[in-house]
């Protein structure tokens, strides 16, 4: 399939280096309303740059994905659905429940196609993971704890303002990583109970030009939330820009036989570990499982395993096959919808009910390369 991308930021490399790996996706242009950023990665991808009008009106592009800035985020991919193509859109959906509905309904009266990152759970750790709870390993789930905790980006980050301001803090932006790993594990939300606070008034920019510049916070840096879902799981949220060291694990899922540690779900694969029965921890293989190989080195020195653009290319599989997508529409929906009960939770102090629902995505079956996306899944779960 024939593919264009609109947004040439940060993220577009990692997106252009996942595509260009695929042998069943061709991005055929890039497109971003700065030109000149889209002409140096057409440069540094060996793809055509273009603008969006034209890669909108391309016939042989199919579907679109959608790297623009997350305000901008609903009106983008309405533009690209409305041109008869599919999009898949970096997360979050959009800025606010209200436009995402918008959004599916509008997809659905056109009979396109929504896909929406995050796609880290369709890593090789994650899938391990959900082979694991689904073949009932440690028993029932009953309980568990997710934490994304750091000092923040404006260490690191040349213009870190977006992420203080109000509709940034730590939940809206690292929460769908989580929440997507949970609802793939344990399926929906049922309700969400939360509190929130600011640890400091102001930041200050360690890197770049502006280096030194403070920054007013207009946002909660810390959040401590319940997650409550259908099949019964409590489970504990903490995401937070106020913590400068800790040494808790990023997810921890407590069952009636044992308990599974499950590594941060921002990346593909990494030790995956399970205690059965007051049993030493013991790491679970995930070789058998494509997207697990470090690949990417960090700041730090750590080698990591990062594959963005898995959702997009079982997306085109998934089409071309005639089965539901796994990083879908609706999936992201009802992140959506939780991540933003989880705000109004701690700002209005009550329990919030979840409208939406979704089901688990298909199991990625076992394997080396994409060809996993187009063999028939193993079995599906609701």
């Amino acid at each position: 399939m024939q593919i264009g991308v609109i947004g040439c930021g940060v993220i577009s490399s990692a997106y252009l280096r996942g595509l260009a790996r695929s042998s069943l996706i061709k991005v055929k242009s890039i497109a971003d309303i700065d030109q000149e950023a889209a002409r140096a990665q057409a440069k540094a991808f060996n793809v055509s740059a273009a603008t969006v009008e034209a890669v909108l009106l391309d016939p042989d592009i199919e579907l679109v994905v959608n790297l623009t800035v997350p305000t901008a985020h609903f009106d983008v991919s309405c533009r690209i659905l409305n041109a008869g193509k599919h999009v898949y859109s970096e997360k979050p959906l959009c800025a606010s429940l209200q436009d995402a509905v918008k959004l599916i309904d509008l997809a659905n009266e056109r009979g396109l196609r929504v896909g929406g990152a995050p796609d880290t759970f369709l890593g090789a750790s994650h899938q391990a993971a959900r082979e694991a709870i689904d073949n009932g390993v440690i028993g029932t789930v009953l309980s568990g704890s997710l934490s994304v905790l750091s000092r923040g980006m404006e260490s690191w980050h040349p213009n870190p303002d977006f992420f203080f301001r109000t509709g940034g803090g730590p939940v809206l932006d690292l929460g769908p990583y989580y929440l997507a790993q949970l609802v793939n594990l344990l399926g929906p939300v049922k309700e969400v109970f939360a509190s929130a606070s600011t640890g400091f008034g102001t930041r200050t920019i360690g890197s770049g030009p502006r280096a030194g510049e403070v920054i007013p916070v207009e946002t909660p840096t810390s959040y401590s939330a319940i997650l409550s879902h259908h099949n019964g799981a409590r489970i504990t949220f903490e995401a937070s820009w106020d913590v400068l060291t800790h040494r808790r694990m990023p997810i921890e899922l407590y069952g009636t036989l044992g308990s599974l540690s499950v590594p941060d779900p921002n990346f593909f694969g990494d030790i995956l570990s399970v205690s059965v029965q007051h049993a030493d921890w013991e790491p679970i293989d995930i070789s058998s499982y494509a997207f697990g190989a470090p690949n990417r080195l960090l700041r730090s020195g750590k080698s990591v395993a990062d594959y963005r653009s898995i959702g997009v290319i079982d997306m085109v599989a998934a089409i071309h096959q005639g089965r539901p997508h796994r990083a879908n529409g609706e999936l992201a929906l009802h992140v959506l919808e939780v991540l933003e009960a989880i705000t109004l939770s701690a700002t209005e102090r009550r329990i919030v009910k979840i409208f939406s629902s979704c089901a688990r995505p298909d199991p990625v079956p076992c394997g080396a390369d994409e060809g996993v996306f187009l063999a028939e899944a193993r079995f599906r779960t609701g």
